[in-house]
């Protein structure tokens, strides 16, 4: 570690209200004893009150009124770090293994009754979050390592990991990752379609990082450019169709959590939602969205999508009503 680090590091470790000999200090930070000694002066010149008792029971401390001031972080300030700690590890933050040493760190450099806060609350959050595969962290790390230097990356996307000639093979300026919705997404500039475009990162087949650099354009926004090409503008784009649902009100709210009928909302009156939606996924992703809810709602509108619903609906009826005939009778 640096002379600042070994710096921050015992004043942390003496902010904890315990009384620590110089070899101490130099066992816990591996370090030699003469390191700490010359830290010690460094944070004294600096103002820090560091005294020094001799004898057996001697060593290093500091006065009381420093000790009690928040160094860094004060108690709330701890907590919403541990709290962001265990978000960021449940989503597949890419950098998990340092942001792990943090929090190690914090929790180290804090005195008992902190330390004692701080497990009680990082205990009482839970995040339910699918597993990350762990070839999706290193692209993660990758994207994020490129984006910051601003490397140009060689990536076979779409295809069969198994046999990577199958994919689609592009250079692509990472701008950003992006955590959305339970999935990551890494926005940037696509060289092989001539504009920004957005990638699943759990359907990259590879990277390789190349020669290139680029710049990102001032002012980008990764968020922007995914919600645009994900979620059309539902009062702008006249390709859209209406979608009419009537139903109570707690299904409706429902239906208002959802990524799409939430985007896609234009009007809402006691028991009844209008949305605007694109034809494709309209008859291809909402019927099956919707159907669990049963009779529970009704569409009103689009005709098409209430054909579709009986379609997908006589499908299932058929598909299990072979099952049964095949089964023997009691």
């Amino acid at each position: 570690m640096s002379k600042a680090d070994n710096m921050l590091s015992i004043l942390w470790m003496l902010r904890s209200g315990k009384k620590m000999t110089a070899q101490q200090l130099a066992d816990e930070l591996e370090i030699h004893v003469r390191t700490v000694y010359r830290c010690i002066d460094s944070l004294c010149a600096s103002g820090v009150p560091i005294i020094a008792d001799s004898g057996p029971n001697g060593g290093f401390q500091i006065l009381g009124t420093f000790a009690d001031s928040p160094l860094m972080f004060d108690a709330e300030e701890q907590k919403a770090l541990v709290h962001a700690s265990v978000f960021a590890q449940e989503a597949g933050y890419p950098h998990t293994d340092a942001l792990g040493r943090a929090v190690d760190k914090l929790k180290r450099y804090t005195n008992e009754k902190q330390l004692t806060q701080i497990e009680r609350h990082s205990s009482g959050l839970s995040v339910l979050q699918p597993p990350i595969d762990p070839e999706q962290k290193g692209r993660l790390q990758c994207l994020e390592e490129a984006a910051g230097q601003r490397q140009t990356l060689r990536m076979v996307y779409g295809g069969s990991k198994g046999d990577p000639g199958t994919g689609s093979v592009r250079e692509f300026d990472p701008y950003s990752i992006i955590h959305w919705k339970g999935q990551w997404y890494t926005t940037g500039y696509c060289h092989l379609r001539k504009d920004l475009r957005n990638f699943r990162v759990d359907r990259i087949v590879s990277l390789d990082v190349t020669d290139r650099r680029f710049e990102r354009p001032e002012n980008f926004s990764a968020k922007d450019v995914l919600l645009e090409q994900l979620l059309p503008d539902p009062a702008g784009d006249p390709s859209l169709v209406t979608v009419r649902i009537q139903a109570h009100d707690h299904v409706l709210n429902e239906l208002k959590q959802h990524w799409l009928l939430g985007h896609a909302l234009i009007e809402r009156s006691p028991g009844e939602a209008v949305y605007r939606l694109d034809s494709t996924s309209l008859h291809s992703y909402v019927p099956y969205f919707l159907l669990p809810y049963g009779k529970a709602l009704t569409i009103a509108e689009p005709e098409s999508l209430v054909l579709r619903m009986a379609e997908v609906s006589r499908g299932i009826a058929e598909h299990y009503g072979s099952m049964l005939s095949g089964l023997p009778s009691e």
